[in-house]
């Protein structure tokens, strides 16, 4: 036994090492830090992106290692309490909600709050620690999302530590199935299957899912395994899948059109009332008259009244300066218009690309929702994971690059009133946009084309 350890030490000797150190930097992200300390929060997270690199470039055949590099990095985060994002208190909110037979949809916690309504448990500590812009909104998280709330809350009961582990249980579990389902898809693309861990060891996936608990990783387990049983053309549960992705987070939603080309007319249409059913169904618990209004009420203040980390939308709002066009007025005309020219870019993609190849389908996905979040108004750093888990895929590293320069955006944080930091975010821009050229130009444009070859 001995002599084993020791010849696995001198195999293994440089990754594990860099195993160890990544454990005590992500025990001191999860313990130690402060979103305030932006300086100590870029220097962790790039000196964790560069071993992680090192990981991969050192270990790409070993799953067992990496598997238990991932496993332990998110272990990392157990009883730690989210320090970048305070979301998990509306999720603990809505779940006891549910719980109590409260339509999230209906109530704003501010009106509950006023009510002092009995039903829901450390009312006042969730309600300051969820902060008075979503404190003032009715909740905008999907039927599944809210569902999911609810078992967390139930399987943690009372106090907040107790549900911060269920949800992490739920996301771990998540990730483990997106590794399987990606790689199960990367073998049947031809495609090494390693390229998944570009995803479960990329510390934006840890540090926001397992570390700040948003729900995009449990919605990108339904996606991949959609995605999975599509190209073994077994549409119906793929269908019902892939409506729980979007009853989570409704991003997949982007994607339906795309789906025409790759299954035909006939099946494409099965394919869309299995998900439209399926979502009706998730919907039904939450159905009240005033329910659909106050949700896409909410829905439309993330379009068209709220900005963060914005590509494109600051330099409009840069150039709109110049023509003294106030912003929230150019805000209102931005947040409609982006919608119609990212549907016109979902359309074009789906009628003039070669979209019955998985591979081609997979990129045009990429492409879609790179786009809509380059013209977005507000890109969290964890919206992007979607767009890093479809790039291995492709031959395009761009959103890999894009995830590990995100983390600029969190210099937000830095200021007392959450004045984002325009120099961090041309910095953050500049990569995102010279990595694209570069590698438009390098790969001559093959997937960017939109014509049929």
């Amino acid at each position: 036994m001995f002599r084993r350890l020791t010849a696995y030490w001198k195999l293994h000797s440089v990754p594990i090492l860099l195993l160890i150190a990544s454990l005590g930097f992500y025990g001191v992200f999860a313990y130690q830090l402060e979103r305030t300390d932006t300086l100590r929060l870029f220097s962790l997270y790039a000196a964790l992106f560069f071993l992680c690199f090192k990981l991969i470039q050192f270990e790409k055949w070993n799953l067992k290692f990496l598997l238990a590099c991932g496993l332990l990095f998110r272990l990392a985060f157990l009883c730690a309490v989210p320090n970048l994002s305070q979301d998990f208190y509306r999720f603990i909110w809505d779940g006891r909600m549910v719980l109590a037979g409260i339509n999230p949809y209906l109530f704003t916690p501010d009106e509950l709050v006023q009510q002092a309504h009995p039903a829901v448990s450390q009312l006042t500590e969730l309600h300051n620690g969820m902060g008075g812009l979503s404190a003032r909104n009715y909740s905008n998280y999907p039927p599944l999302n809210q569902l999911l709330f609810a078992l967390s809350a139930w399987l943690g009961g009372q106090g907040v530590m107790g549900p911060l582990l269920a949800m992490r249980g739920l996301i771990l579990f998540a990730d483990l199935g997106i590794l399987y389902f990606g790689r199960q898809l990367l073998k049947a693309i031809n495609r090494s299957p390693h390229l998944a861990f570009w995803y479960f060891l990329n510390p934006l996936a840890i540090i926001e899912l397992s570390g700040n608990l948003h729900f995009e990783g449990v919605m990108l387990f339904f996606f991949m395994a959609a995605m999975y049983l599509l190209f073994k053309m077994r549409w119906f549960w793929a269908g019902v899948l892939f409506a729980a992705s979007i009853a989570l987070k409704l991003v997949p939603l982007i994607f339906m059109p795309l789906f025409l080309p790759y299954l035909g007319l006939r099946k494409s249409l099965k394919f869309y009332t299995v998900v439209a059913a399926t979502i009706i169904l998730l919907s039904l618990p939450f159905v009240a008259p005033e329910a659909g209004g106050h949700y896409s009420s909410t829905l439309k203040l993330w379009f068209s009244n709220f900005e963060f980390n914005a590509g494109l939308y600051n330099l409009v709002k840069t150039l709109g300066s110049f023509l003294d066009i106030p912003p929230w007025e150019l805000i209102k005309t931005y947040g409609k218009i982006t919608p119609l020219i990212s549907l016109a870019l979902v359309l074009a993609l789906t009628f003039l690309r070669k979209n019955h190849k998985p591979e081609v389908l997979l990129s045009s996905m990429m492409w879609a929702l790179g786009a809509y979040y380059l013209l977005s108004p507000t890109v969290h750093p964890w919206y992007l994971l979607t767009l890093v888990l479809l790039s291995i895929y492709t031959d395009f590293r761009f959103p890999l690059f894009w995830s590990a320069v995100v983390i600029l955006s969190y210099g937000a944080y830095a200021s007392p009133d959450y004045q984002e930091n325009m120099l961090l975010l041309a910095i953050e821009y500049i990569v995102v946009f010279g990595m694209l050229l570069y590698e438009i130009i390098r790969i001559k444009g093959d997937y960017f084309s939109i014509r049929k070859n």
